[in-house]
């Protein structure tokens, strides 16, 4: 039996609930993201109430203009802010590129518009 471990530098993406979600970014793809976001400000800041529907809202309509997002995290608990990152990445069928500190990088590939 093998142990998932979450990296802070490297987040696992071959999670079961990621299925659902468009195809995950490979190595390659993760290092361009990761450059692109370098020179980003945070465009969504949840606060001292954690992850509310209006949190997700504006998630999804960033997600949904700018593919590429950054997000900061209030809070000193780590594994508080990696739960609210998986959370997060669920509710807006995104991928998480990147977790250092308070900041996340999202990325969700633009959808095709029906």
């Amino acid at each position: 039996m093998t142990h998932q471990v979450l990296s802070r530098r490297m987040p696992f993406f071959s999670d079961k609930r990621h299925n659902t979600m468009s195809k995950a970014p490979d190595s390659k793809q993760i290092l361009a993201l990761k450059a692109r976001a370098h020179h980003l400000n945070p465009v969504v800041m949840i606060g001292q109430h954690g992850l509310t529907d209006s949190v997700i809202k504006e998630t999804d309509a960033a997600l949904s203009a700018h593919q590429l997002i950054k997000v900061r995290v209030a809070g000193d608990d780590r594994a508080e802010r990696v739960q609210i990152a998986a959370a997060l990445c669920e509710a807006a069928d995104a991928h998480l590129v990147q977790h250092i500190g308070k900041l996340l990088v999202l990325w969700r590939e633009k959808q095709d518009e029906e």
